[in-house]
């Protein structure tokens, strides 16, 4: 590689100018992130031999078992003054099996195996990392680099556990190829059952993959698995960052469910938390060597005031060697397709977007308020996976708006291929919390549904975990409210809070699935309309399981209305794998009639009309149409199998005439517009 004193030219910086003009005036700030790169893969290159290696660090860190069955420990603990390693393997005693000092704040310890050959700490039995600390302490730790912690009923804390089972679950089935259109299922294994209990992955593997399938979606995005202690955290406080969730299950199990997925065709992506970890120091990350440092910087800047935890040093060569391997581990070991990577505005600025509304003015995303550690860090990430794994997705959650997120590294952006369109879900409910049905502005439903940036994916969703959490509540349950505890049994009488929910609970999603992005995302159950709001077990709520759970068993109730909504999403999901309209060019929009309360659009050949009004439908309303021929209904939300009224003839056929109308080539009468 060619010394990098020498400036280093962005390859292709010339396509994102074309996309976004006015980026010209940031070059400098482009130029400098992507020479950061370049300097970070040019010293992991003379350093480490390369990404390929440095990026499998867990097969040295922790712990590994050799081919003689001899056991290799290795720590990284800098401020450390002496490291042990206790547990049932040696009776718990503190000082029998200290580690060696190395260079870089690395400690090593080997143990042969037993007489019988077999390894000396034997699967499933605990272990412990003493550390002594140069101020006379003695510490209990987990190792960083653990596969798999449990907690004991009675016991507050996590205990490292000694993963290596005999018969490791090995996954036979290939990974799907990326899909053109995703449609995403946003899950948690925890509340995936009716009971109120910690579902488990088996449950999820048996009951929840073939309800996915069904449902036509394409991809599962799996929140909570990274291991957090607390449970009411929703997964985003980790402690263990290579051990999978115990609570629902062990590894080989969570290696079975991604099988199963991938046998149905079905790609998992990890919702992953690097932005941030957890406080606690006997079973998480924070004070491992008994520094405040370590594995982050020091404080102030080292914590996150809003949520408690901890911040990673990102310009840290040990910690770019966890976080970038921890992304390796479960895409190797797991055989996971991706990540979901939370809270990047956090990471993105040195202001954690705290107390900062975002403009969209572009100075807001340059200039000494970026943190470019961690940028630089996102673009390595996102330069690794997609070099090793060309079909790898990851996804930003960013509510910054940052240019270029999307964009190849090649071009000087951040290397996303999609970002979360945040801004749609929060105009659903400030609509739905705010206005009357009459007072819908529709031009500004259609802005806050088109308004991203030309050339970068975006996720479009009506809701997710967040809009469920405790002191919000579901859609549906913003739409009917108590009236989903009496009047959802067809077999009585249809009210008008029912049939209006039911029908804008249908259009809201289609409005959002066919405009909103190139992506769609459905949270857990609020495919069918689930009730009211998600809350964790908590001292707030008498550790109370009444709200994490997902009622799946008010679908096959074939009584109530939820099945309704059910084959609509199913429909839906299905009509878009059919034609295609995610994988498309945005929607040209022909009509958003404010009066009328009618959206018209056409994208990937499909004309899609939506009547908002509460009270109007029209006779005779001409619709703008840009191929000329013959069209039929192909989805109506007011069809009867889907809680509709049926007005519609689905023999009728609709032909265009050259008529020239809003902007489009050809025009058509629709009879009925309801």
């Amino acid at each position: 590689m060619a010394d990098l004193e020498d400036s280093v030219a962005i390859p292709e910086f010339s396509c994102l100018l074309q996309m976004d003009p006015y980026l010209k005036a940031y070059e400098k700030d482009f130029k400098r992130r992507y020479e950061l790169l370049q300097k970070q893969l040019f010293q992991l290159e003379e350093a480490e031999g390369g990404f390929d290696q440095f990026t499998r660090s867990y097969n040295t860190f922790g712990v590994h078992r050799l081919p003689d069955n001899r056991l290799f420990f290795k720590e990284w603990a800098p401020a450390a003054e002496a490291l042990f390693l206790t547990g049932d393997f040696n009776g718990w005693d503190k000082f029998a099996h200290p580690y060696t000092k190395k260079e870089f704040g690395k400690w090593e310890l080997i143990l042969p195996p037993k007489h019988d050959k077999s390894p000396a700490v034997d699967h499933n039995t605990k272990l412990k990392v003493v550390v002594h600390t140069k101020e006379g302490e003695r510490l209990y730790r987990i190792s960083p680099w653990a596969k798999y912690v449990t907690r004991e009923e009675k016991s507050v804390i996590y205990d490292w556990v000694h993963w290596d089972p005999p018969q490791p679950y090995i996954q036979i089935h290939p990974r799907p190829k990326k899909p053109t259109s995703l449609r995403i299922y946003e899950a948690h294994v925890g509340i995936a059952s009716p009971e109120g209990k910690i579902a488990s992955y088996t449950n999820f593997t048996n009951n929840v993959l073939p309800r996915i399938k069904d449902l036509g979606y394409n991809c599962i995005q799996l929140m909570a698995i990274m291991e957090h202690a607390y449970y009411a955290s929703f997964g985003y406080q980790i402690t263990s960052f290579f051990a999978a969730s115990s609570r629902y299950g062990t590894p080989e199990e969570l290696k079975q469910l991604l099988d199963a997925a991938h046998s149905m065709g079905i790609v998992v992506l990890l919702d992953v938390v690097h932005s941030h970890a957890s406080k606690n120091t006997e079973d998480g990350l924070n004070a491992f060597d008994g520094s405040d440092s370590c594995f982050f910087h020091s404080p102030p800047r080292g914590e996150h005031k809003l949520w408690d935890s901890r911040l990673f040093n990102y310009s840290s060569w040990e910690v770019l060697r966890f976080l970038l391997s921890n992304l390796r581990w479960w895409m190797e070991e797991y055989r996971f397709d991706g990540f979901r990577f939370d809270g990047i505005t956090s990471m993105l600025y040195h202001h954690h977007g705290i107390g900062s509304g975002f403009s969209g003015d572009y100075s807001e995303y340059f200039g000494l308020q970026v943190d470019e550690d961690s940028l630089v860090y996102l673009m390595l990430a996102n330069h690794i996976l997609h070099t090793l794994y060309p079909d790898c997705i990851t996804v930003a959650e960013d509510v910054s708006g940052m240019p270029a997120l999307c964009r190849g590294v090649e071009e000087g952006g951040l290397g996303f291929d999609y970002r979360l369109a945040m801004a749609i879900p929060d105009k659903w409910i400030q609509i739905l919390k705010e206005l009357k049905d009459e007072d819908w502005d529709m031009g500004n439903i259609v802005h806050t549904l088109t308004n991203r940036r030309y050339g970068e994916k975006c996720i479009a969703y009506a809701e997710s975990h967040d809009q469920a959490l405790v002191g919000d509540k579901s859609l549906a349950f913003w739409l009917m409210d108590k009236e989903m505890y009496t009047n959802m049994s067809s077999t009585s009488p249809l009210t008008p809070i029912i049939d209006r929910g039911l029908q804008l609970h249908k259009m809201i999603r289609l409005l959002t699935h066919a405009l909103g992005g190139e992506g769609y995302l459905n949270f857990i159950g609020n495919e069918f309309g689930h009730p009211e709001w998600l809350d964790f077990p908590r001292e707030g709520n008498n550790q109370s399981y009444h709200y994490a759970r997902r009622q799946f068993n008010l679908v096959a109730m074939d009584h109530l209305r939820y099945c309704q909504l059910y084959a609509f999403d199913r429909d839906m999901n299905r009509t878009e794998d059919k034609y295609g309209w995610l994988a498309a060019a945005p929607a040209f929009i022909s009509a958003t009639h404010q009066e009328d309360k009618v959206i018209v659009f056409d994208r990937a050949n499909v004309l899609f009309i939506f009547n908002f009004h509460p009270s109007k439908s029209f006779q005779g309303y001409r619709v703008a149409v840009e191929v000329p021929g013959k069209y039929k209904i192909k989805l109506d939300s007011d069809e009867a199998q889907y809680g509709g009224h049926g007005r519609l003839d689905h023999n009728t056929e609709f032909f265009t005439e050259a008529q020239p109308f809003k902007g489009r080539s050809n025009s058509m009468q629709v009879n009925h517009l309801l």
